[in-house]
């Protein structure tokens, strides 16, 4: 958050100026209360889109015919199920999401080249479209809909993850309002989570696709839970310019004032992933200062957060500083042994490369928290990283051992 924005109370996909959103049951998952399986989102006007998408090379059908839509530059809406990926059953998998796709834009009155998809669930099993035909039609879209939205993605998740901002840009009140997915499967490099932000903002195309780009490497590609990548994952930007305001352009105050919003909104939704991982109740932040480059900051922020060793040391409150060191240095980052200062929440561990007597018991009790921040401070430059890791527990292993059962 910056001064120039502020939350808007329960905001989601559809606090900005023309975006309607809404879900419905078709039985994919397994009944519930509250447990929407197919959703939709849509703008009323044309959107301008940007999209990243897995890393992985088995990839879904739904994220390849997705990039294809928003590539096209048509897409204003989108279609959503949960339970099944969509991955790996062949030629069929194209062909369901094609027809996921047209079912959905004749229900909300848009030509399908204007729809994309995402999906999410179990990898090896196809689509079942019967269900999915079927509720369909059940979709009622809202104004305030993007709550239900934000469920209809969900998987092994415990909360709903959305939020929204407003930002006065050329003199108009931009709003900006996201929702995420993922609780598990989430490892950097943009292989993390299903991820949708929309915007009334004017913006030009060139420059959203670069914004989303960068704002990614700094948010969600700082995010890890258990190292593994998806195959589905996809972050989508839908901008569709109804807040009035000039077209935002690359190097312009007003593109600054964008990011700033952008960032705020993608990285409360990273850290409520990290929040929300399978098993955990703790998460962990990883800043990693006086780099000698960005890169390097980044390359030791990821390790530290991805390592087992430091995910089970903050799981049993162990200050045990030889894992963070240890991960930093085979991080590929330059490191100067003599020249490391390491953090615990402002307590110092060690300096210069050399261990400082602590409170052992005082630092303990601090890694009890529901948050702990580990500060390495490499000595080198003025580069600067920061990524989010969690705990890993027991409960992580035994949730997966039984995941498809």
């Amino acid at each position: 958050m910056t001064d120039q924005t502020q939350f808007v109370d329960g905001g989601s996909v559809t606090s900005p100026k023309g975006f309607k959103a809404g879900a419905a049951y078709a039985g994919i998952k397994t009944y519930a209360k509250d447990k929407w399986d197919v959703g939709i989102l849509l703008s009323e006007a044309a959107c301008v889109t940007a999209g990243m998408y897995t890393t992985n090379k088995f990839v879904s059908p739904s994220v390849t015919l997705t990039k294809a839509r928003v590539d096209a530059g048509n897409v204003r809406g989108l279609f959503v199920s949960s339970g099944i990926a969509n991955t790996g059953v062949g030629e069929q998998g194209l062909i369901d999401a094609i027809d996921s796709i047209a079912v959905a834009a004749e229900h909300v009155g848009i030509p399908a080249e204007e729809m994309a998809i995402g999906t999410t669930g179990v990898i090896g099993v196809e689509l079942p479209m019967a269900l999915i035909r079927a509720g369909i039609p059940n979709i009622v879209l809202t104004d305030d809909g993007g709550g239900a939205f934000a469920r209809s993605i969900m998987t092994t998740d415990r909360v709903p993850k959305t939020i929204a901002l407003e930002v006065e840009i050329d003199g108009k009140v931009v709003t900006i309002g996201g929702c995420a997915k993922g609780s598990g499967m989430i490892h950097p490099n943009m292989a993390t989570m299903l991820a949708y932000v929309t915007t009334d903002a004017a913006i030009e195309q060139d420059f959203l696709v670069s914004v989303l780009h960068d704002v990614v490497d700094d948010t969600f590609n700082m995010v890890t839970i258990d190292g593994d990548m998806s195959t589905n994952d996809t972050v989508m930007v839908f901008a569709n310019g109804l807040a009035g305001n000039k077209p935002i352009a690359a190097g312009t105050p007003e593109a600054a004032g964008f990011f700033l919003a952008l960032y705020s909104v993608m990285e409360y939704l990273s850290r409520e992933m990290v929040r929300d991982a399978e098993g955990s109740s703790k998460i962990f932040s990883v800043r990693v200062e006086g780099a000698k480059t960005r890169d390097d900051a980044r390359l030791a922020a990821r390790a530290i957060a991805a390592s087992s060793l430091v995910k089970s040391a903050i799981h049993g409150n162990d200050p045990n500083w030889g894992r963070v060191i240890a991960a930093a240095g085979y991080s590929g980052a330059d490191i100067d042994v003599s020249k490391v200062r390491f953090d615990i929440n402002d307590v110092v561990i060690m300096d210069a490369g050399t261990p400082i007597s602590f409170h052992r018991e005082a630092v303990i009790a601090i890694m009890n928290n529901p948050e702990v921040a580990l500060t390495v401070n490499l000595g080198l430059g003025d580069g600067t990283a920061t990524a989010w890791g969690c705990e890993l527990t027991e409960a992580y292993v035994e949730f997966n051992s039984a995941y498809t059962t």
